[in-house]
């Protein structure tokens, strides 16, 4: 950084007025002027060199000088020997006003051309730009090379406040801390960040943190990996000493950085889950060998016995991240994802539960779903081995069911002990016996109605699901609720059974169970 003072020592001149810490202060740039109000020209950080051309009475001096204070310029070199002469020195009077400015201000003799000054003064700030850039390269490079290793968030802070001596924290739209780097900063300060970013809302433009004793030495700003609404916040606090061009530029390439990393960890994240749900589909739905269940459900940190969550809410989707956090905040290994069953979708978790109950997981599991996506039913099944996870599905997913069809409230989490007569149906391995269950009740569905046959079944399963409320059930097959009627009165009429009745309601919820085992 050039300062005044280095300059001054560079070329052999002495300060006149403003000794202290006026020498110290950063030249931005160097500027020559005979008016006597340049000051719209000026926007603070500027040498400014004149020779007092307009600047002939003591007024005159002194305006000259208050309105260079004001603009907070660098300094003021005052070149003597053309209309003031050299033998008399620097004018008194803006003397005197400089010293009780604190603007500084040095003379510059008749021999030592302005160009001379601004040769030494532009050689110096370009060799400290061409180092800030070479400088922040280097830095970049090294950022760049986490996100492309994987390092993360957190080490991508610690890089970040290593570079600019401080800390450096990424706070999440919502003021969460996302990554931290550095020494902590202070609770009340960062309260204060997240009431500024609360306030400003999706304006995306760099801001000072509001603490008093933070200024000059801090800045927030805005990640955008999109381009538009800033989607985390960068802040980086200096331990001491004012932000220069140098830590400007490490915060701007920092942001880029996050923006990056965010983004890689977006796509890595929906690749995951895509991989989770084939891998959860193949799993539950029987595609995979005994052998092969094990193989896949490894690499998600399942060995041995698992049990089966399944959580039915209106956005499944959404919620998958929030219930893969409450899993893994608990120690618990699972693997997540949505699942569709029947005409909905469900959110599906087959996860490690060692010594623990199932139940009791599942129950934390929807309290904290239900209070980010509302009404949330949940099940359970019981702990068995992993090539077993498919039997563990239909024991939750029917468990989900029974306890929707029964008559009074359902459980917080439904379980083996709410599957009345399906128990049967799992524990039947014999697949000839399920399926002639399944004829005998569902055969005339299927065998008179030809293809309409699976278009009722479709019906028969939403109104069961439903627990017989028309129009929920009609939304679930796209109809209207009087071809909804239309059907459930056709089913009734090819089975003989009273769909009214809980008795025979039961008995084709179960037929559509087992149909759905040996399938």
């Amino acid at each position: 950084m050039l300062t005044l003072k280095t300059l001054l020592s560079e070329l052999g001149l002495k300060p006149a007025a403003g000794n202290g810490a006026g020498d110290g202060r950063p030249i931005r740039w160097v500027h020559i002027t005979e008016l006597r109000d340049p000051t719209p020209w000026l926007s603070g950080g500027e040498l400014l060199l004149t020779t007092g051309i307009q600047l002939k009475t003591a007024a005159e001096q002194r305006e000259f000088a208050r309105l260079l204070a004001e603009r907070d310029v660098a300094g003021l070199g005052f070149g003597t020997g053309f209309e003031h002469q050299r033998s008399k020195g620097l004018p008194k009077a803006l003397v005197t006003e400089a010293k009780k400015l604190s603007l500084p201000l040095f003379e510059v003799p008749y021999e030592m051309p302005f160009i001379a000054i601004t040769e030494e003064a532009f050689s110096r700030l370009v060799n400290e730009q061409y180092d800030v850039l070479t400088r922040g390269i280097a830095i970049n490079e090294r950022l760049e090379r986490l996100v492309l290793e994987g390092g993360g968030l957190e080490k991508i802070a610690r890089e970040i406040a290593a570079a600019t001596g401080g800390s450096c924290v990424v706070l999440g739209v919502r003021g969460e801390t996302l990554a931290q780097g550095g020494r902590r900063i202070a609770a009340e300060v960062l309260d204060g960040i997240r009431e500024e970013l609360r306030e400003r809302g999706s304006a995306a433009a760099p801001f000072v943190p509001p603490p008093p004793e933070l200024r000059g030495r801090a800045l927030a700003h805005p990640v955008s990996p999109r381009g538009s609404d800033p989607e985390a916040w960068l802040v980086v606090v200096r331990r001491s000493g004012e932000f220069g061009n140098f830590e400007r530029l490490i915060v701007q390439q920092g942001a880029i950085v996050v923006a990056l990393e965010l983004m890689r960890q977006r796509v890595a994240t929906d690749t995951e889950r895509r991989l989770a749900g084939d891998v959860l589909a193949a799993a539950l739905s029987g595609r995979l060998a005994a052998e092969d269940v094990r193989d896949r459900l490894e690499p998600f940190g399942l060995r041995e016995n698992a049990a089966v969550l399944v959580f039915a809410m209106d956005d499944p989707v959404a919620s998958e991240a929030a219930l893969e956090r409450h899993l893994a905040a608990a120690g618990r290994p699972a693997l997540v994802a949505t699942h569709p069953a029947g005409r909905r979708e469900l959110l599906c978790a087959v996860v490690d539960v060692g010594e623990g109950d199932p139940v009791e997981l599942a129950a934390g599991a929807r309290r904290e779903l239900g209070g980010a996506v509302g009404d949330v039913r949940a099940a359970a099944s019981r702990p068995a081995a992993l090539d077993r996870v498919r039997h563990s599905f239909h024991e939750a997913r029917c468990a989900l069911e029974a306890t929707a069809i029964a008559n009074g409230s359902a459980p917080e989490v439904a379980s083996h002990r709410d599957l009345g007569a399906f128990t049967l149906l799992l524990s039947i391995q014999d697949a000839d016996a399920l399926r002639l269950y399944c004829e005998n009740v569902l055969g005339p569905i299927e065998g008179s109605e030809g293809r309409y046959g699976s278009e009722l079944l479709r019906s028969l399963e939403a109104f069961i699901e439903r627990n017989g409320h028309w129009e929920r059930a009609a939304g679930d097959c796209f109809c209207h609720r009087h071809t909804l009627r239309y059907r459930i009165k056709r089913i009734e009429e090819l089975t003989g059974r009273d769909l009214g009745r809980a008795h025979d309601r039961v008995e084709l919820w179960l037929a559509l169970r087992a149909k759905e085992l040996i399938s």
